[in-house]
């Protein structure tokens, strides 16, 4: 039997996401873009096998601009050059931040990423993986369900 978390305590639920609200908010006014909180998202629902946060936002990154084979390039975004350098700390941070405990290599991709984006923007862009990675568990959780979609993104019966 499945347990909904969301459905199993709505207000649990309704807090969990106006935190998250207030972590994407602070995230855009600390100097993320919407494209680099996406690509954080994206690669830690990949990281954690989440098909739904994974189907979410990937649509979610392609709307807000971010091109196809970077998204299908994400998995070995290291080796591929398709990826500046503010993408590649964000990726840093949501791997890091993912495949815990922290690592030497971890801890200097970490570092890394702070020297790239500044104490703000990182700090924003740890809690924007602190969220995801939240919802990821709720989701897997509660077993959500990719549902079918056409070529346009419509749902299909």
């Amino acid at each position: 039997m499945t347990s909904y978390l969301d459905k199993s305590m709505p207000e649990v639920w309704q807090a969990a996401r106006a935190w998250s609200t207030v972590v994407a908010e602070a995230a855009l006014e600390s100097g993320l873009s919407v494209q680099e909180t996406e690509f954080i998202k994206v690669r830690a629902s990949q990281l954690n096998a989440c098909a739904y946060c994974l189907d979410l936002h990937s649509r979610e990154a392609r709307k807000a601009g971010i091109p196809q084979q970077k998204l299908d390039m994400l998995s070995d975004w290291r080796d591929a050059e398709l990826y500046d350098e503010r993408e590649r700390a964000v990726l840093a941070i949501a791997e890091a931040a993912t495949r815990l405990p922290l690592t030497e290599d971890s801890r200097a991709d970490l570092a890394g990423a702070r020297a790239v984006l500044g104490e703000s923007a990182y700090v924003a862009a740890e809690w924007m993986a602190v969220a995801i990675n939240t919802f990821n568990r709720i989701s897997i959780l509660s077993q959500h369900r990719v549902s079918a979609r056409d070529a346009a993104g419509r749902l299909v019966n």
